[in-house]
């Protein structure tokens, strides 16, 4: 009886190890513009790779900034994302250089036609909305 109970507790321990926990994402307060919004910061492949995929909604002034090491040119795709989105291509010092909008489920690519070192997701119409276009600047807003 004894070895059936180690053996239980055991497998429980290393079960735990094995499952996959939801990374719980940092946020941070932002500005384009007149235009304040929360952000979740997707810092890691783990984050970047998941998104916005499988959330049914997103709440007005939030979105998700995806925030890279070095300048590359992005790609970005919609698959298992249920919202439609606006994306932000934005360079090291925070110029806006590109805004697509995206479809939800597609799996069409949406590339960068400059290297960025952001990206930047919002409910799709939002850019317009508060009159964000290219050229614009965000900054962090200091807490």
């Amino acid at each position: 009886m004894k070895i059936y109970r180690l053996v239980l507790v055991l497998l429980l321990v290393l079960s735990s190890f094995s499952c996959s926990k939801d990374e719980v994402l940092q946020t941070r307060d932002i500005r384009i513009n007149q235009w304040n919004l929360t952000v979740e910061i997707a810092d890691t492949q783990k984050s970047q790779e998941k998104g916005l995929m499988n959330r049914k909604s997103l709440d007005e002034d939030r979105g998700m900034l995806f925030v890279y090491d070095r300048d590359s040119r992005k790609s970005f795709w919609m698959k298992n994302t249920l919202i439609p989105l606006s994306i932000a291509y934005i360079a090291a010092d925070g110029t806006i250089r590109e805004i697509y909008d995206m479809e939800p489920l597609s799996t069409r690519i949406v590339d960068s036609r400059y290297s960025v070192r952001y990206a930047l997701e919002v409910n799709q119409g939002a850019f317009d909305m508060h009159g964000i276009k290219p050229g614009d600047k965000f900054e962090f807003i200091t807490p």
